[in-house]
């Protein structure tokens, strides 16, 4: 995920995002724990995505 697509995205639309993010990350979780998931650096980067998305969520409330 880009920036400058974030970037382009009203408040409302980047908590969904976040939301979805944090599903994502939720399933590669149970994923990894059930021995399932063969791409560990999947998790390092949906985690990335969503401190991205909470940072412009941040700088739109100030």
């Amino acid at each position: 995920m880009k920036t400058s697509e974030l970037r382009g995205k009203s408040a409302d639309d980047l908590k969904k995002e976040l939301q979805s993010l944090l599903n994502a990350q939720f399933k590669l979780r149970m994923q990894k724990a059930t021995q399932q998931l063969t791409n560990t650096s999947q998790i390092k980067k949906v985690r990335r995505d969503i401190a991205r998305v909470r940072t412009f969520l941040n700088e739109k409330k100030a």
